[in-house]
């Protein structure tokens, strides 16, 4: 939608709702609005018409055709009707608030339409948010693609779609779905559906889509009842034998597992809730350093085979030629969405929020609708040439000024509504809000009762002109809520756990501006650190929760992950760090003389190169690999840059055996270290007596 277009809609918007009683007739509008004038022949200013109506219900005004005349049908009249305005969420100041900080979860230059409307949506409500409550309330982010635009809005039309797709195995094939559901898991997008050429159900990360998705015909084959996208990637592991897996675990280490068991801090023998045999071994694999596998004697057995086999891929000096032979693969190209759409949503909501409070400074109204001052004066001149023009010889146009510093807005009362969220908007906030949920803390029940505002907008939403009513039922929608199973039902909690102990006091730190004592399990060593810190902001980030603080032993900021914070000291407790002196001083056993590592602040000082195959594809994206290449013979090369040391080692045990580090040799060295001690504590009857 080009720059014209865009003023042609809004004063297509400001001539009908300056009427709003009776609206305008067909032939009125189309002598008033230049555009439909001036158009070659009748049929063309027709098709232009059609095509702004469905432009404007798409922004979310609600637009309405009526017929007045009981002597002649033919005339029409048009209006946007003032009894039904987008703010039907009804939404309180400490909702709203969460909601505009759920919408900042975007990168909404990558993400698209969905994710750059949402916000000026909001703003379009005309509320005023808590400004102490959005400056506390942790930050959340969720990947940010250019694909998900299109596969919200064809899950929320009921469209078929059609992309290519790089497989967990590296292959790119052309896919043509039906999809039901576009959801978050685990801090990552994935579409369920059903692959037409498959013929059968298939869930996609959306991350390995490499196509901008085309959206075509109507789908034919309905959602099973039941399936969600949760059920579905529980049922890759169903056909799994089931067990309580029993552990050996080093004091303060593993800390998640050791949530998971209802185990205390310093527990050495930890029994894990029933769950699949690769679910287990896997999160027993990524702290291998710490974990000992008791029972099943099955699983023990499969644990040292894994730690033999990474133990012997690492062991000697890599091939590098393989580096140097691979073609690079080129990324994929997927085009961003800069639709003309979103340029007119935010025109309309930059003057409803004006509109809604008189007068705004210029740098403050850029602030919030996230835009330069020169993106938003350009804005503002549109506005200053759009209007009515059904007003006679002279058009009524839009009074705006802004030389004093402030911006004004007049003569615009046809812009003085909030926009309704469409289905695929209502979803990206609902992702936001996912986001925001495992840090939440005290912030849980906003979190709670806008979800539920939001999930009841999807299923209740007042259908358009032409459009087939919509479910009522918000579960039946087929765009879920990202994260439905892990909603909170607002009951009160009898009692909370460690980590939500934990959570509430770092809220309670940052409310108040004070510092706090935690006590740290480093990742890589033994022991723990202590350390004074003033807490800044509780965020999460691709399914992991951070602490972000001002740590007076580095003096200077410091990001701690919240699952290895096990627990808060009291206040005056000695400092110490995890590489200094006490329990702190051991290396860890996955170091021997001559096989670390070298690196500073916990990264490498080089790039790393890994080789992966399919089922360790997502080391790549965790690590957000600078470069990719096909190896020869299959499989993915990797270069990572500079990566933390702690997780990529915790990552190569994760992957059992899927990946090699190529790359230093001295990271090699230690991996073997780490895979053989570990596998020498899964070996025999001593390992375990």
């Amino acid at each position: 939608m080009a720059s014209r277009n865009v003023e042609r809609l809004l004063n297509v918007i400001m001539t009908i709702g300056s009427r709003p009683r009776r609206g305008i007739d067909r032939a009125t509008l189309f002598e008033a609005i230049p555009e439909y004038a001036a158009a070659a022949t009748q049929d063309a200013a027709e098709k232009m018409f059609e095509r702004d109506k469905t432009a404007i219900r798409e922004l979310g005004l609600p637009l309405r055709t009526e017929r007045h005349d009981l002597w002649d049908e033919n005339i029409v009249h048009y209006r946007l009707d003032t009894d039904a305005g987008g703010d039907d969420l009804h939404l309180s100041e400490g909702e709203y608030t969460v909601l505009l900080a759920a919408s900042r979860a975007w990168d909404d230059a990558a993400a698209g339409g969905a994710a750059r409307r949402v916000r000026a949506k909001l703003l379009s409500q005309g509320l005023d948010a808590d400004t102490d409550l959005l400056r506390r309330t942790p930050r959340g982010s969720v990947e940010s693609l250019p694909v998900l635009t299109p596969l919200l809005e064809a899950v929320s039309t009921g469209s078929r779609v059609s992309f290519a797709y790089r497989s967990a195995r590296g292959e790119r094939t052309d896919r043509t779905v039906e999809p039901w559901v576009v959801g978050v898991h685990e801090g990552h997008w994935y579409v369920l559906g059903h692959d037409l050429a498959r013929e059968g159900t298939r869930v996609f990360k959306a991350s390995r889509i490499e196509s901008f998705p085309r959206i075509g015909g109507p789908i034919s084959h309905p959602r099973e009842e039941g399936m969600t996208l949760e059920t579905a990637l529980a049922g890759m592991t169903a056909h799994e034998d089931r067990a309580r897996a029993r552990l050996r675990i080093e004091p303060y280490k593993a800390l998640a597992l050791r949530d998971a068991a209802g185990a205390s801090l310093r527990a050495r023998e930890v029994e894990l809730p029933a769950m699949p045999r690769s679910a287990a071994l896997r999160q027993v694999r990524a702290n291998a350093r710490w974990i000992t596998l008791v029972d099943p004697p099955a699983w023990r057995d499969a644990l040292a085979s894994a730690y033999a086999e990474i133990a012997r891929l690492h062991t000697g000096q890599a091939d590098l030629a393989r580096i140097e032979d691979a073609p690079v693969r080129r990324p994929a190209a997927i085009r961003r969405s800069t639709s003309g759409a979103d340029h007119l949503s935010r025109l309309v909501s930059l003057a409803s929020y004006v509109l809604s409070r008189g007068e705004v400074e210029v740098s403050q109204l850029a602030e919030d609708f996230g835009i330069s001052q020169k993106e938003l004066i350009a804005d503002l001149q549109i506005l200053f040439v759009c209007g009515d023009f059904a007003t006679g010889w002279e058009q009524d146009l839009i009074e705006v000024t802004w030389e004093d510093g402030f911006v004004r807005v007049r003569n615009a009362d046809a812009l003085r509504r909030a926009l309704s969220l469409t289905a695929a908007e209502a979803t990206a906030l609902l992702a936001g809000l996912a986001a925001l949920e495992p840090v939440a803390g005290e912030e849980a029940e906003l979190v709670a009762s806008a979800r539920a505002k939001l999930l009841a907008r999807l299923g209740t939403a007042a259908p358009g002109e032409d459009e087939a009513e919509p479910p009522t039922d918000a579960a039946a929608s087929p765009v879920t809520d990202p994260a439905a199973d892990g909603a909170s039902d607002g009951a009160p909690k009898v009692e909370l756990s460690r980590s939500e102990q934990i959570l509430d006091a770092l809220h309670r730190a940052i409310r108040e501006d004070r510092p706090v004592v935690i006590r740290y399990s480093p990742p890589d060593r033994s022991g723990t650190s202590v350390r004074s810190v003033a807490p800044r902001q509780v965020e999460s980030s691709a399914g992991r929760s951070y602490l972000r603080a001002d740590c007076a032993l580095a003096q200077d900021e410091r990001l701690f992950r919240l699952d290895r914070i096990a627990e808060i000291l009291p206040e005056g407790t000695p400092q110490h760090r995890d590489d200094g002196a006490a329990a702190d001083a051991d290396p860890g056993p996955g170091s021997r003389p001559g096989s670390e590592a070298r690196g500073s602040g916990g990264r490498l000082e080089e790039d790393a190169w890994v080789r992966l195959e399919g089922p360790a594809m997502w080391i790549a994206e965790a690590f957000a690999a600078a470069e990719l290449r096909d190896a020869p013979g299959g499989g993915t090369l990797a270069r990572l840059a500079t990566p933390v040391l702690g997780a990529l080692v915790d990552a190569v045990m994760e992957a059992a055996g899927a990946a090699e580090v190529l790359a230093p040799a001295s990271l090699r060295d230690l991996i073997v270290t780490t895979a053989e001690q570990a596998g020498a504590r899964h070996t025999g009857v001593e390992a375990i007596g």
